[in-house]
């Protein structure tokens, strides 16, 4: 797979991160370095790991699905993308934690919820044979990346990009999944 198509599956899965850590500026208003440690470290490992998750659960079933993968990878992809899109127009608000949000039990259950979709992309991985660890480092990096900018913006022009993002990121990767139907049937 190009670095291209991976880096742009990195960002589709990093915009979850990036408009939790906009709303987390927002509300913490000035992040010290400790709150840009913990979001960007743990959503980075969370991305990181859920990839390889789904990775490895996939290659048990992938001869089973080897002649139709392309569109079970298009499913996933168009049904995440599909599903950020639709969560992009929710309001935020109502659901952002109260307190701290790099904390915790909070911190953990938004390292996993952001990270969910990363899982399916490893099982599509697994269902078109390509190897994971190199797609995985770098969906963790620019995870923790954007996780950062986001906490960055989120405090200084607050939580209104965030759902933008969301939606961009959706986009992505609903476009990502044509691709891949393309490349396969062609």
């Amino acid at each position: 797979m190009e670095l291209l198509t991976i880096i742009g599956i990195a960002l589709s899965l990093a915009m979850d991160a990036f408009s939790v850590c906009v709303v987390a500026g927002a509300q913490i208003g000035r992040p010290t370095l400790r709150h840009y440690f913990r979001l960007s470290f743990h959503f980075g490992l969370f991305q990181f790991f859920m990839p390889v998750l789904g990775y490895y659960g996939g290659v048990f079933i992938e001869s089973a699905i080897h002649s139709y993968d392309h569109w079970i990878a298009l499913s996933i992809l168009s049904f995440i993308g599909l599903k950020m899109l639709w969560e992009s127009f929710k309001d935020k608000e109502s659901d952002a934690p109260a307190n701290d949000p790099s904390r915790g039990a909070t911190l953990l259950m938004l390292s996993i919820a952001t990270s969910i979709d990363a899982a399916a992309i490893g099982f599509s991985f697994a269902a078109l044979r390509i190897p994971i660890l190199k797609p995985a480092w770098i969906i963790g990096v620019v995870c923790a990346a954007c996780s950062a900018a986001g906490l960055l913006l989120g405090s200084t022009i607050g939580p209104r990009i965030g759902a933008w993002a969301e939606r961009l990121g959706g986009a992505v990767l609903i476009s990502i999944g044509i691709k891949i139907l393309i490349e396969h049937v062609s």
